[in-house]
């Protein structure tokens, strides 16, 4: 096939259709889509997009399903979910028909995981991603991983099942080794910086975040996939003591908004940004009620909240947008979130009867330990010391041994070094303890 039909194709045309017609529409439709989305253009990409999905394509290389899997991918990047959902749907029929379907039943199960994911059905997100994984490797494409092992690291992280989360990060790491993951680098490396960046803190995601914000066409890659990459690159700046990096994340996404204003996830994005470099929570509550995104949405009332917390007058109201956050976190399946905003309302004289529930290990030999402590041993698992698994659960040291004298209780064991064995047998899990404490 000539280069000039496959060089800016939408990577899953590029990879499942089989077209040999220099002619199709389809196919020129998703180029010129997929063109305007690399330059930043998104409502004009998804225009084009929609057109190449309801071509009737009569080129013998079935081109329809895989333009219909890049248009509810759109879709659901710019938080169109009710939309992406109704493609996805009709995906499923086409499959159902097609001789060779295996490969596009893998692309739209990763992008329906996407689509749970952004609802915050964590764990339907997990499972769907997981098939999509099995589907490609039965189909023999594995440039279709990546994208379900972002899926799969970030649904561990945000359930703060660190362990598996690693497992993935690492899965992402060897497919960029082998140079799969060409087609969504951005978000292949958001997904490990998140992950570094929660195990050992921003200096420990410096190459990532510093690498991703100043290539100007990764920033644009990501910002305009992940509205929630916009406050978190902004934050993560500063955290790194480097407020231009922060102003260019957040230069970029205004940038990005002003050239999408009809697209309301972008809008928000660059709104929740802009609130947090001017420290503004008016401006952020804005971004809050805008976002389309639960978890985007609860991050954005956690900023706004955390700044009125600073002002005498205002702490009732810094009360009440914390309890929004908590809220947000936790339909989102975000317990760890959840926990960081609860110990900031400690800290204003307010609390909670429950935590929201941690991920971690579930089985026979953990069902009578409690939320916490289910947290507290897959922690000190991994080899956290007592003030580490403190810091990622936002209780003390002493809180953590009080706990971990529990546990070896509960679990007959005497050591770190015997907790650690014995966990590592116990199958991961979402736990559904019922006594949180």
């Amino acid at each position: 096939m000539p280069d000039s039909v496959t060089r800016f194709l939408p990577p899953v045309l590029s990879v499942l259709r089989t077209c040999e017609s220099g002619s199709c529409e389809t196919v020129r439709l998703a180029e010129l889509s997929f063109s305007a989305w690399s330059r930043g253009d998104l409502e004009e990409a998804v225009r084009l997009a929609a057109a190449a999905a309801r071509r009737q394509s009569s080129c013998p290389g079935a081109c329809t399903g895989p333009a219909m899997v890049w248009h509810s991918a759109l879709l659901v990047r710019i938080r169109e979910l009710a939309s992406g959902a109704r493609v996805l749907a009709g995906i499923t029929e086409l499959a159902a028909t097609a001789a060779h379907p295996d490969g596009l039943v893998a692309a739209s199960l990763t992008c329906t995981a996407d689509l749970a994911f952004t609802r915050g059905d964590v764990g339907s997100a997990a499972d769907l991603a997981g098939r999509g994984v099995l589907k490609a490797q039965e189909a023999d494409l594995a440039c279709l991983l990546p994208e379900a092992h972002t899926v799969l690291a970030l649904s561990a992280l945000r359930r703060g099942d660190m362990s598996t989360s690693l497992d993935f990060v690492n899965q992402l790491r060897e497919d960029a080794l082998l140079g799969r993951t060409a087609d969504r680098p951005s978000q292949c490396a958001w997904a490990a910086a998140q992950y570094l960046e929660v195990q050992g803190g921003a200096k420990s995601a410096e190459h990532l975040v510093v690498g991703i914000i100043t290539d100007d066409q990764l920033l644009l890659d990501l910002l305009s996939s992940q509205p929630a990459a916009a406050s978190w690159l902004v934050r993560a700046g500063r955290n790194l003591g480097d407020e231009a990096l922060a102003r260019r994340a957040g230069a970029e996404a205004a940038r990005l908004a002003e050239r999408n204003g009809g697209l309301r996830s972008v809008e928000a994005a660059g709104m929740h940004a802009d609130g947090l470099l001017a420290e503004d929570p008016e401006r952020l509550i804005a971004a809050a009620r805008s976002h389309l995104d639960l978890w985007a949405g609860a991050s954005a009332y956690e900023d706004a909240g955390n700044l009125l917390s600073e002002v005498d007058r205002e702490r009732d109201r810094a009360v009440e947008v914390l309890e929004r956050a908590v809220d947000g976190y936790a339909n989102s399946a975000a317990p760890r979130d959840a926990r960081r905003v609860v110990s900031r309302l400690r800290s204003l004289g307010v609390r909670r009867g429950r935590y929201p529930q941690y991920g971690g290990q579930d089985g026979a030999s953990t069902g009578s330990l409690t939320v916490t402590e289910a947290a507290v041993a897959e922690l000190v698992s991994q080899g956290f010391t007592n003030s580490q698994v403190g810091e990622h659960l936002f209780i003390s040291g002493h809180t953590v041994a009080f706990h971990l004298k529990k546990i070896f209780r509960k679990m007959n064991v005497a050591s770190r070094v015997e907790l650690t064995r014995t966990w590592s047998r116990v199958p991961a899990a979402a736990p559904e303890l019922a006594n949180a404490g």
